[in-house]
């Protein structure tokens, strides 16, 4: 028989609500949800149709349904179908200006510490200006499989599963690897109301 006083240990859906309650101590929104298709509703419900949003390739996203809705429906005034029409040889400045300060940036990160750090890694870093400070609002969706002890985790997390995932695709598409460039950690908003993390009890990305 256990003794009155060890603790038992934390299941899955009490270690997302102790780290969304972290993080909203942290000026930061968190929002639990049991799957994909909840996350994809909550997120559909802070975004008005019409509104300015952008997003990198994720495959979060992809696996919520969210990519395809913002992205490609039409119904939202989506910057990444713009690009795709652009010329980087001539108009590289618009190019990047229309990428760093969308209203909406949407995304994921790659791992979330228990003291609720939000991790994000990236080759170029075309994503991460708009994630730190550039979009207008901050909305990222996080599968519960990323959840770990620290940074050094989060580190080890990066190297050992996402980045394999990613210079596989990135392979496949341009036949070349991908590096890790850069990391951004975003501890926590200045200002209340800028960013809403969406946590979900599934897996669901890398």
């Amino acid at each position: 028989m256990k003794a009155e006083t060890e603790a038992e240990p934390d299941t899955p859906t009490d270690a997302l609500e102790r780290v969304a309650e972290v993080i909203r101590s942290h000026n930061v929104e968190a929002i639990v949800v049991d799957t994909g298709d909840e996350a994809r509703k909550v997120v559909l419900g802070l975004i008005p149709e019409g509104t300015e949003v952008h997003s990198g390739k994720s495959k979060t996203l992809e696996d919520v349904g969210l990519y395809r809705e913002l992205m490609e429906s039409g119904r939202y005034d989506a910057i990444r179908p713009k690009l795709y029409g652009m010329d980087r040889a001539t108009q590289a400045r618009e190019m990047r200006k229309l990428a760093a300060a969308p209203d909406v940036m949407l995304g994921r990160v790659a791992a979330v510490t228990e003291d609720g750090a939000l991790v994000a890694a990236s080759a170029t870093g075309s994503q991460l200006g708009a994630y730190a400070s550039g979009g207008g609002r901050l909305i990222l969706v996080v599968g519960s499989q990323k959840l770990v002890p620290d940074f050094d985790a989060a580190l080890r997390r990066i190297r050992e599963v996402v980045y394999p995932y990613e210079n596989a695709q990135v392979r496949a598409r341009l036949g070349v690897d991908t590096i890790l460039e850069k990391v951004l950690i975003l501890f926590g908003e200045w200002s209340a109301g800028r960013t809403t993390v969406v946590l979900v009890r599934e897996p669901v990305g890398v």
